[in-house]
This record gives structure tokens, C-alpha cells and sequence, in this order.
């Protein structure tokens, strides 16, 4: 066990301090800053920082606390019933920082390990493409060695925070006559080489959260290479299952959603589907709840369970809130970009589809989905 304050004496720290600091925090805008918060953003993980709450299970040798899974999960879980952001966003300290901590080189992990607790070094994913979301192994960036670089083309899609990020954290294809999952590399990317184009996506919200990213003849230097050449694909997939794996968030997010609309049903005579629906999201939400209080903070396959039930979840609350509020209030307002923010949710981190497959195949036992190949008669 690392030294330390015990879980429950750190709950308690942790309660205390944000009980006090909370008012300098942004509003609590989930995994990724958006563009418009992020000077604020920065600003808060500074204080963070200052305070011991940035990297609480990172060793101390990189500036974190040196304290465990289960501490860091404590301070997700209390950010979020705070309504505050726990980190500047997921890309940086959970996804890039837990890549550099298990696969960096010396040199990489002090390069960036501390920039990235200080909000000096910022991260956005590049892994999604036009024609390879959920279906990440035929993604088709090409990083194509020549000499101590690599040069790379191609084009990446749902990049959040693109635009103010100064790294990234790339998969791309550097042996095309691999298998699909065998030929990947996976690099860390300043994100202000030649060659390199940001364009801002619109959502449906009206909001421009993410953006598309395009490179062109971009010179890579060779040491940016995290982990072995043409062994992204567990890379990419380590990483990915830690963001499944902080699943308590959502959970409390969940929690909110549902008290904000038991408030909003008082005093209303519902109709009983309206009265039946809302008290299943109750019921089932207290369930997820306490599954993922079982499971802990620790990433894992029954992240699968927990996203696939919880981001299900969170769209029918949408749904219901919507019917409850009325029509009025779906013209503009919180409902009515909830209700449109709604379905993004089944689709980020591995659509819902991706993750029935995983929940049949790692926890079920099922057989594996015949490759399109081997299906031919």
C-alpha cells in the first residue's frame, strides 16, 4: 500500500478542500474543456496542482502524490458531486499521461509527465477517421518511415480539443502489408508541425467542440514513437480501456440528472408511462450505481457493462426530461441541448455496439464475430 492518508481520511481531505475552492473551478463541462473554458480550464489545473490533487496516483518522481487507484477515484467521484471538472480534460492526464506511464521512455516520460500535470503540455486525441471510428484497426494515416523520422498523411476526425492543444496522442499505419491490428504505431504528436491543418466540426448542438485534423507530408521525428514500432494496437487499446474505466463520473452524473428530474415531476400529475418510465430510470440508475461502487475505479472489461448501461441511461433521462419540460422548453436551454447532446454519448469511447460485442465476447464467453473473410461461403 503507498504511504499515505487512508480512503476515508482522503475523502474527507478532499471534500474539505473543494468545499473551499470550488468557486474558481468552470462549470463542470465533463471529459474534455471546451474551447471557450480553457484559459479557465488551465487555471484550475494549476490550482489542482498546487493543492496535490493533479496525477494523485502518478509516482511522486513525475509530481504526483504517489497514492493509489482508489484515491484518485475518490477525487473523481467528489469533483463530481462538487459539479467541478477533476482534470483540465481526460486526453491529457488519464489517456496521454497513462500511455507515457506504462510505455514512455525515460526521456518521454520527463519530457512531458510534469508539463502535462503543470497544463503546460495539452492533449487531444488522434485516433477516429472519416471511414474508421469503432472500427479503429483499418484506420488508414499512413506514418512512413524515412531515416530518424516519419513522414505522415491522412486525416483524423472527433479530435476534441484540437484546436488549443499543443500535443497529440496519434495512431497510424506504418506497415500496410500487416493485418490490420498488427501494422499500427503509435506516436506523440506536436501538434504545430508543417503540414498539419485544424478545422473546427460543427455539432448539431451548434456547438464546435471537436475538429477534424489533416496531415499532410508531416516530418514526425522518429523518437516520438511511444512504445514498439507496430505495436500501437495495444497501446491504443490500454489506453482506451482507462477511459472506459472512469466510469464513476458518469454515475454521479447520471445521480444529478435524475434528482433534477424528480424535482422537475413534483407537483405534476404524470401520465403512467411518464410515471413508469421515470421510475425505472430511478430504479435501474440506483443499480448502476452501486455496481460501479462494486467495481471500483480500476479500468476494466465490465467498463463495457457500466458504459453501455449508464450512456443508455443517460439518453432516456434526456428523452423523458424533454417530455416532462414540455415543448417550450425544447425551442432553446439546457433541456434542449441535452436532448441533442444526448446521443453522442452511446457513440464516444466505443459506440454501444462495439462494447455488446465485448460484454459477449471477454465476459460472456461467446464466440468471437466471424472476420468478413472467413464468413464467405
Amino acid at each position: 500500500m503507498p504511504d499515505g492518508p487512508d480512503i476515508a481520511e482522503f475523502q474527507r481531505e478532499v471534500a474539505s478542500w473543494l468545499a473551499d475552492h470550488a468557486d474558481r473551478a468552470p462549470r463542470d463541462y465533463g471529459a474534455i474543456c471546451p474551447p471557450e473554458l480553457i484559459e479557465r480550464g488551465i487555471s484550475w489545473q494549476r490550482t489542482i496542482r498546487d493543492a496535490g490533487f493533479a496525477g494523485i496516483h502518478w509516482p511522486t518522481e513525475f509530481g504526483g502524490r504517489g497514492l493509489s487507484v482508489e484515491h484518485n477515484g475518490v477525487w473523481l467521484l467528489e469533483c463530481a458531486r462538487a459539479g467541478v471538472p477533476p482534470v483540465l480534460n481526460m486526453v491529457g492526464l488519464v489517456l496521454a499521461g497513462g500511455a507515457l506511464l506504462r510505455y514512455g521512455t525515460p526521456a518521454q516520460q520527463e519530457r512531458h509527465l510534469r508539463a502535462t500535470l503543470d497544463a503546460d503540455d495539452v492533449w487531444c486525441q488522434l485516433f477516429s477517421e472519416p471511414g474508421s471510428g469503432s472500427d479503429l484497426g483499418s484506420l488508414s494515416t499512413r506514418a512512413e518511415r524515412d531515416g530518424d523520422r516519419y513522414i505522415v498523411n491522412g486525416q483524423k476526425v472527433w479530435c476534441s480539443g484540437g484546436r488549443y492543444s499543443n500535443w497529440g496522442i496519434l495512431m497510424a499505419r506504418t506497415d500496410p502489408a500487416a493485418p490490420k491490428h498488427q501494422g499500427i504505431s503509435f506516436f506523440l504528436c506536436p501538434m504545430d508541425l508543417p503540414g498539419i491543418e485544424i478545422r473546427p466540426l460543427k455539432q448539431m448542438t451548434g456547438e464546435s467542440e471537436f475538429d477534424e485534423v489533416f496531415f499532410t507530408d508531416v516530418e514526425l521525428p522518429a523518437d516520438h514513437l511511444l512504445g514498439p514500432e507496430h505495436g500501437g494496437w495495444g497501446v491504443g487499446m490500454a489506453v482506451l480501456t482507462s477511459e472506459r474505466g472512469h466510469i464513476g463520473t458518469a454515475v454521479i452524473s447520471l445521480e444529478r440528472r435524475l434528482d433534477s428530474m424528480m424535482r422537475l415531476s413534483e407537483g405534476r400529475d404524470l401520465d403512467p408511462t411518464a410515471r413508469q418510465e421515470l421510475m425505472r430510470l430511478l430504479s435501474t440508475g440506483s443499480a448502476y450505481k452501486a455496481m460501479a461502487q462494486r467495481q471500483g475505479p480500476v479500468a476494466s472489461t465490465a467498463g463495457s457493462l457500466m458504459k453501455l448501461g449508464i450512456t443508455q441511461m443517460t439518453f432516456d433521462a434526456a428523452m423523458l426530461r424533454g417530455d416532462l419540460a414540455g415543448a417550450s422548453a425544447l425551442l432553446d436551454g439546457p433541456d434542449a441541448s441535452g436532448m441533442l447532446a444526448a446521443p453522442g454519448g452511446r457513440i464516444a469511447g466505443g459506440t454501444s455496439e462495439v462494447q455488446r460485442n465485448i460484454i459477449g465476447e471477454r465476459l460472456l464467453g461467446l464466440p468471437r464475430e466471424p472476420k468478413p473473410e472467413s464468413s464467405r461461403s
